[in-house]
């Protein structure tokens, strides 16, 4: 039984660091883990232009502890109203990484999002000549659409068009949770790949409904059935280049979440690695961890591999109830449970 690992320092290629106290109290569980990760732009008022950009960066580098080896790489929130010269002059600077894709009110903070995406083709032309790579959060937002249903509607009305209409175009189809997306993903051009959380490595949408309602097992894409989480995981541990690492880690304080109409977003970042490595433990798939983890993701990206290590050891990890205090208290991924491994260095 292996009792230690030794692995490439991992990247995170999706999450929510949030803005002012909550970035303060977030920011290091990611860079103790993390050399690079992509930025979320869903702030208030969204992150839509370079400048925004650039001064959001400074605050998440001023949130990190001194000494703390942890690049941002920033994304531009994309609007119906979005300015294709202006995003390929950040790129090219060196602000922007990607551009992120919200289908209008998909999820948290995305009233902003786009409303047609074809519409944006002199963007995503820009984008494909560039080699910039392009973040979907891949849901319809139509009302008569389930919401079991949202991501395997995207694929069918939307996704597959964006492809065949833009085959230079780099896509990552992010935080998949179906059959339908793994499927479509594995089958698709290189230009296509999809990062997968823990939560959806672990949890069905059964955990929503524990014993009663269960918010904090609430994000969006919302947890699918057992057949799906099963999809996912084999995609995961595959050792496919087209699958890799991407928390989605979500912090919302504990008010948020255990309320009337709760927020969406899943709380992972303190114990992202330990999370995963247990997935791929009792998968059996310990030698392909490094490539999901440290790997895939920064070759999809055209960005070196980085060169430090990090090294989990089997030591038996509580997961406090909350992490944080007072007003930026939230509650956990595991939270209650004993975990098999531990960051140690």
């Amino acid at each position: 039984m292996t009792e230690r690992l030794t692995i490439r320092r991992p990247d995170d290629w999706h999450v929510h660091l949030r803005d002012g106290a909550m970035l303060q109290a977030v920011a290091a569980h990611t860079a103790r883990q993390f050399a690079r990760a992509i930025i979320m732009p869903n702030l208030t008022p969204p992150v839509t232009d370079a400048a925004a950009a650039r001064a959001y960066r400074d605050r998440i580098v001023a949130a990190l502890p001194a000494g703390c080896d942890f690049t941002p790489l920033m994304t531009c929130y994309l609007t119906d109203g979005a300015d294709a010269d202006a995003i390929a002059v950040g790129h090219a600077e060196g602000v922007f990484t990607a551009c992120k894709l919200y289908p209008a009110h998909a999820t948290t903070n995305s009233a902003h999002g786009v409303t047609g995406i074809f519409a944006l083709a002199p963007v995503l032309e820009r984008m494909q000549a560039i080699g910039m790579p392009l973040l979907i959060h891949g849901e319809v937002t139509d009302r008569d659409v389930d919401i079991f249903d949202r991501e395997a509607v995207f694929i069918d009305r939307t996704l597959q068009r964006l492809v065949r209409d833009f085959p230079a175009l780099r896509i990552v189809l992010e935080h998949i949770t179906t059959a339908d997306a793994a499927d479509y993903v594995t089958a698709a051009p290189d230009t296509v790949a999809a990062t997968i959380t823990p939560q959806h490595l672990i949890i069905n949408r059964n955990a929503i409904f524990d014993g009663g309602l269960r918010p904090h097992a609430y994000c969006l894409p919302v947890a699918k059935r057992e057949r799906h989480r099963l999809a996912v995981r084999a995609a995961a541990v595959s050792g496919s280049p087209k699958f890799f690492l991407g928390t989605d880690s979500a912090p919302h304080v504990v008010g948020a979440k255990e309320s009337g109409c709760g927020c969406a977003g899943i709380f992972n970042a303190p114990f992202a690695l330990e999370s995963y490595l247990s997935v791929f433990e009792a998968e059996g798939a310990l030698d392909r961890f490094e490539g999901f983890a440290s790997e895939h993701g920064a070759r999809f990206y055209g960005l070196p591999l980085n060169t430090g290590t990090v090294t989990l050891e089997r030591v038996a990890t509580p997961v406090p109830a909350l992490v944080g205090e007072g007003d930026t208290a939230v509650v956990p991924f595991h939270a209650g449970e004993t975990l098999e491994w531990q960051l140690v260095a």
